[in-house]
């Protein structure tokens, strides 16, 4: 036996809910889980023993929505989350410039602005940003990742560099918009990172991560870079894995610029599944939609504060049925990017045709966020069984601003969690970060209370909707498995599965809901080694 953790409550999340004191760990896996007596009659003069003083173990939590790669990369840009008027971002960004004291010519990124907070309640504009420099190209991007701001050098650029000239209604000149697909036309002009600063970008977020209890991360990268060279990707975390440098599993969302790149993304041999336990591709990533905040979601009806618009829409229903049915074709899962009641029909709608034209056993296809929903679409999600990749998280900024955008009516039918797990969806937690953080107590916290991070409201948003503690919990763990066909070797601890966990300060289900989001993570262990300790 390698390492044997005693005197604790070692929850397995198994079927039967066991409780455990004390789990043996040998070679990677867990070997034995019982009674203290039990489990350290095993032991012998090599073993490690951690006395846990009644602390909870979990199984390691599983994100299974975020952007590990843009997080790396975003965390080393102007972090634009606390500005609360477009005069603070301003002035955000010239200290910023002052302080890094980046030469003329250079790029200024910035990442986290969010309109809802500022006292104007607008975009800031491309000539706010030029008021920070005129002589250095300014890409500013929202919170979600769905919409940038450039100042007028930025500008200039991406048209010199795209002789050919550009059409594109997401693109707003003027003001120095790009939202959507024509992010790719701003970010293009940016200078892209090499295959180790990618490496050092995975290396950090990894790190980071662990010490949130995070063990396994299902994880769209391939476009987190500016030239959007999924190759580059592959090649980063091969290398990691060669050196031993790769902390945490990764099942790769994998998103593609167009049909004729997943083509030959197939034609390399690619598919669902290929890799190994600390690697393996994942699903086929699309977006059909933007974001609720930056009006860009797609709604059936025109949104509430601006009944002109329905939001954006990236496919025609046409062009995504088709890339649905090549992928599902190729043995590849399919994660459909859609937060608007449209963009999920849309979704739905695909999937289904590509059921119906080609049946797969157990293809498991899914959309992230599913946001607003209504209970036809609950009905189908049932009915095609589609996995909801949601983010409770997300309540902490929407409860304040759904109402908002899509009226009092259609709010009521928004991250109704509860109503589809009682219909037996099977839902899996993310968190979706660097959009928000990735602390998986708070995620907990806000699906079993339905608050924002202050407490508000005091009741919960929609309180019918509220998940329990073990179903929360069960979204970062066991379902998070399944959504990576990996239910047979980790999720719960259980006999023969992969030993990797999570020692935390308290007993999230003994304390009350309020205090969840306050509980530290003590010990991480992947592949039964400590890799954070407090």
């Amino acid at each position: 036996m390698d390492l044997i953790l005693k005197n604790g409550k070692v929850a397995t999340m198994d079927s039967l809910g066991t409780i455990a004191e004390a789990i043996g760990i040998k070679d990677g896996k867990i070997d034995i889980i019982g009674t203290n007596d039990e489990v350290l009659r095993r032991k012998s003069s090599n073993t490690e023993i951690i006395d846990l003083n009644n602390r909870l173990v979990l199984p390691g939590f599983i994100d299974s929505h975020m952007h590990m790669l843009n997080y790396g990369y975003t965390s080393q840009q102007l972090a634009l989350g606390d500005s609360r008027s477009v005069d603070d971002l301003i002035k955000s960004g010239a200290r910023y410039l002052g302080d890094k004291q980046i030469k003329k010519g250079n790029w200024v990124l910035g990442r986290g602005w969010n309109q809802d907070y500022f006292i104007e309640k607008r975009f800031p504009n491309r000539k706010d940003l030029d008021k920070i420099s005129l002589d250095h190209p300014i890409c500013f991007t929202r919170a979600c990742g769905h919409v940038a701001v450039a100042n007028s050098r930025a500008i200039e650029i991406v048209k010199d560099k795209r002789d050919e000239g550009i059409e594109n209604t997401n693109i707003d000149w003027e003001l120095g918009f790009f939202k959507e697909d024509a992010l790719d036309v701003l970010y293009s002009s940016i200078e892209a990172p090499s295959v180790q600063e990618i490496k050092n970008m995975i290396i950090k977020a990894a790190g980071d991560f662990i010490k949130s209890g995070i063990t396994s991360v299902q994880t769209d990268d391939f476009n987190a870079m500016p030239d959007n060279d999924y190759r580059k990707v592959l090649k980063a975390y091969k290398e990691l894995i060669e050196e031993g440098k790769l902390s945490v599993r990764v099942y790769e969302q994998c998103l593609l610029p167009d049909e004729e790149e997943l083509k030959s993304f197939l034609n390399r041999g690619y598919k669902t599944g290929t890799g190994d336990e600390r690697f393996k591709i994942g699903p086929l990533k699309l977006l059909i939609d933007g974001s609720l905040g930056a009006g860009t979601a797609l709604l059936c009806d025109g949104y509430y504060d601006d009944p002109s618009t329905y939001g954006v829409s990236v496919y025609t229903q046409d062009e995504l049925n088709d890339i649905v049915l090549l992928a599902h074709k190729n043995e590849m899962q399919i994660a459909i990017h859609a937060i608007g009641d449209k963009a999920m029909y849309m979704a739905l709608d695909s999937i289904k045709n590509a059921n119906e034209s080609f049946y797969r056993e157990d293809p498991r296809h899914g959309v992230v966020h599913c946001q607003i929903t209504d209970e036809e679409l609950i009905d189908r999600f049932r009915e095609e069984n589609i996995i909801a990749y949601i983010q409770p998280i997300f309540l902490d900024y929407d409860l304040h601003i759904v109402e908002e955008r899509v009226g009092k009516e259609k709010a009521k039918k928004t991250y109704n969690w509860k109503t589809m797990m009682n219909k037996g969806i099977n839902l899996s937690g993310g968190s979706d970060t660097p959009v928000v953080g990735f602390n998986i107590m708070e995620n907990i916290y806000s699906a079993v209370t339905r608050m924002d991070l202050n407490g508000y409201p005091k009741n919960g948003w929609l309180p019918e909707e509220r998940l329990t503690v073990d179903e929360a919990i069960k979204l970062f763990t066991v379902n998070g498995a399944y959504a990576s066909f990996e239910e047979n070797i980790k999720g719960s601890l259980e006999v023969g599965k992969l030993a990797d966990m999570v020692v935390l300060s308290q007993n999230v289900f003994e304390i009350d809901k309020e205090k969840i989001r306050e509980v530290d993570v003590l010990m991480t262990i992947i592949d039964g080694k400590i890799v954070f300790k407090v």
